[in-house]
Order: C-alpha cells, then sequence, then structure tokens
C-alpha cells in the first residue's frame, strides 16, 4: 500500500526500535506501526478477515488508509463486527443510523456501498465455496512479489470482474491496496527489515 500522505525518504524516519520499515509507516502512530508488522502482507484466507478488510478498504476511497486504520475498532462495533450475514440484512433504518455515527466515516455511497457488497461478497462465495477461493484463483495461490506500484493487470482483472458483478469502490488502486493487505501482493520495501524475496529467487 503506498500512502501518498507519508513521509517519503527514510533518512528521515526514526524508529524507536532501530528497525527500518516501509516508508509509507508512520513510526509517530503505534497502530499503524504494529499493523505494518503484524498484518500487512501476510497471507489471509479466512473469509470473515477478508470481508472486513475489503469493507475498510473501500472506505479508503480518497482518504488515508492511515485514517480507515485508526477507525478499525469504531467500524467493527458500528458493523457488528463485520459479522457477514447481519451486515447483508442492513436495511435503510440501519444504515440511515451509521450515516449519522461519528466515530465512523459517515459517507452515505461508501456505507450503501458496504452493504451492498456484503451481498455480493455472500455470491461469490457461494459460487467458488469461500471467497477465499476466488481471490486466490487469480494467482493460481501464489503470492506476487512486488514494490512500488499502486495498481497492476492482476488489480484490473479482479476490479473489473467485481464491478461486473455489481460492487462499488472497488477501483484498481483500491483492490492493488487490498491484494496488498492481504497478502496476495507482497510490497515490502527492500529497506524494509521485512523484506524478503520469494523462495528461490534470492
Amino acid at each position: 500500500m503506498t500512502d501518498p500522505e507519508a513521509e517519503r525518504g527514510d533518512s528521515k524516519m526514526e524508529w524507536k526500535d532501530g528497525k527500518v520499515r516501509c516508508q509509507w509507516a508512520n513510526p509517530k502512530n503505534e497502530i499503524y506501526i504494529q499493523y505494518h508488522d503484524e498484518e500487512w502482507g501476510v497471507p489471509v484466507y479466512d473469509d470473515h478477515k477478508l470481508f472486513e478488510m475489503l469493507i475498510l478498504e473501500s472506505f479508503q476511497a480518497g482518504l488515508s488508509w492511515e485514517c480507515v486504520l485508526n477507525k478499525r475498532e469504531n467500524f467493527r462495533k458500528a458493523f457488528d463486527g463485520f459479522d457477514l450475514e447481519k451486515v447483508c440484512r442492513y436495511d435503510e433504518e440501519r444504515m440511515e443510523e451509521l450515516r449519522r455515527n461519528p466515530d465512523i466515516i459517515r459517507n452515505r455511497r461508501k456505507i450503501q456501498a458496504a452493504v451492498a457488497n456484503a451481498r455480493i461478497f455472500r455470491e461469490i462465495q457461494r459460487e467458488f465455496q469461500s471467497f477465499s477461493d476466488y481471490l486466490w484463483h487469480w494467482t493460481d495461490g501464489e503470492v506476487v512479489y512486488e514494490v512500488g506500484q499502486a495498481s497492476s493487470e492482476l488489480s484490473d482483472r479482479i476490479s473489473a470482474d467485481l464491478k461486473k458483478r455489481g460492487m462499488k469502490f472497488v477501483g484498481t488502486t483500491i483492490i492493488y491496496a487490498y491484494l496488498q493487505a492481504v497478502g496476495v501482493i507482497y510490497s515490502h520495501e527492500k529497506e524494509c527489515y521485512l523484506f524478503h524475496l520469494k523462495k528461490g529467487n534470492a
């Protein structure tokens, strides 16, 4: 994930533990550091986690990921722990409650898209047995290793397919960030202490 608002130039970064991290990570935000160290780029196969991240990434559109991440616990509470079946049942009244919630991003279109996307997510589960199977089939289960991109042919294809199915706020840049977040694409920078190449290519 490339955050255009992040400070560029790791020479300016000062990490308390001495570990060098990707340039987009904010050394002053413990939540962000923990996310970078423990979650970002780790392959995810659990549909619940994949659903949560897809919804959160869709709220990132036009904003920074750090903004969304800082509100993640609020989103979890507001969206019933990202329980897919519950979100699929949200009606107009429930969506209006969300729009009035000051603890999340109160964008009407994004909230409506989250509910519609949840229903399409469930349809994909039924078609492919799991959303994980759907997502990973695009790379035949393999992790893609690349750094410094904001989109790719892979994110183009997945974005186009999700849009065809009716999902909103799933443009190629959002999907690329999503693929990085859930480990389909591994993008830790060369200077980062978590950087590694695909086995056999080192």
